[in-house]
């Protein structure tokens, strides 16, 4: 559709509604002396049904338009989401429209979604790794592509958490409407939209720790087990910034908060997924165990060297370090010197871990 089409609906959409009032975005046009009074923050005036017309490419009135008769939908996640992204609750609209000619830029985890004035006030939009924005990338227009692209990081490793930090890099969906960008966002973090929608509402509905581990079944019945301890110590393993994008919103129970960071995510988590589930699982088998006493000989820059290596893995940081970069305790070839110094068939400074079985 063209810019001129654009304002003739415009303008036929303005002298249709003029004589029921229009009240919008602070545009506000009523039947006054014959004609309309015309108010926007900057004005206020009579207009004949003419110069009504010749007001369709005003910003006030393009912009009314657009959201009323093209994204329509009132009280949707869809609409709250594509007016969130340019500040349309916040922000008046001729500064709006100043941002939006230079493309105005959200982020929604590791996405930048860009929100971009089109013609006769219609928006476009365009989403990607927030990493590639000012990059030339590949790019695609259906929605359908992000659930393929997404599914692998870049070293093509399968992703189990959609919302992992490890979105990979290298593409953009351009040129979207608001409802195809709004699809793309959800096959990219699904129901992220809906839920952060509804807790802005206040209807985000929380299912807490002992609800969710006390439906568990088979296998994972056990979960229920996990106290109170290794529960906080599992929040923090799987539930903050560096592994989900998403903010924690339950706890232990609703009168039982966990003492463990949310995370700074724009959207909420709003129950234990399933990969926390399959985790605690195995927590759980852990903390069966009894500790026991072990004596090993370490000089003190062995015993950093292996608290180096624990928090390079739990950090995901192993990829990082490298080979010739020998001063870091978790580098591969330091890693090798400790394992054939201090290691052999009965584990770590020879010392068994069931020393009974070798007695």
């Amino acid at each position: 559709m063209s810019a001129a089409d654009t304002i003739d609906d415009v303008e036929a959409a303005l002298v249709e509604h003029a004589a029921d009032g229009i009240d919008f975005d602070g545009l506000v046009v009523e039947p006054a002396n014959g004609g309309y009074r015309w108010e926007t923050p900057g004005e206020q005036l009579t207009v004949s049904e003419d110069l009504l017309r010749e007001r369709a490419g005003d910003p006030y009135a393009t912009n009314w338009y657009y959201w009323e008769h093209v994204v329509e939908g009132h009280d949707t996640p869809r609409r709250a989401f594509l007016r969130w992204l340019e500040g349309a609750d916040d922000i008046d609209v001729p500064e709006r429209y100043d941002e939006l000619r230079g493309g105005h830029t959200s982020s929604w985890g590791e996405l930048a979604v860009t929100a971009v004035l089109s013609e006769g006030g219609q928006r476009r939009y365009e989403v990607r790794h927030e990493d590639d924005l000012g990059e030339d990338v590949d790019a695609y227009t259906d929605p359908l592509e992000a659930r393929h692209l997404v599914k692998h990081d870049d070293e093509g490793r399968y992703r189990p958490l959609s919302t992992a930090p490890s979105l990979p890099h290298g593409w953009a969906f351009v040129d979207l409407d608001g409802s195809d960008l709004v699809q793309t966002v959800d096959y990219v973090y699904p129901a992220t939209v809906s839920n952060w929608h509804r807790e802005r509402e206040g209807e985000l509905d929380v299912d807490h720790w002992s609800e969710v581990a006390g439906r568990q079944s088979g296998i994972y019945s056990i979960v229920e087990q996990l106290d109170d301890e290794a529960l906080e110590w599992a929040a923090e393993a799987c539930c903050v910034d560096s592994q989900c994008v998403k903010r924690r919103e339950w706890d232990k129970s609703e009168d039982e908060e966990l003492d463990v960071p949310r995370g700074d995510g724009e959207f909420p988590c709003r129950e234990p997924c399933s990969l926390f589930i399959a985790a605690a699982r195995k927590f759980t088998t852990l903390e069966r165990e009894d500790t026991r006493e072990y004596t090993f000989e370490l000089t003190p820059a062995e015993k950093e060297q292996l608290e180096d290596i624990v928090d390079a893995v739990a950090d995901g940081r192993v990829d990082e370090i490298r080979e010739a970069d020998v001063n870091e305790g978790a580098n591969r070839y330091r890693a090798r010197f400790l394992r054939a110094k201090r290691m052999d068939e009965h584990g770590l400074s020879g010392t068994p871990t069931y020393p009974e079985d070798h007695e």
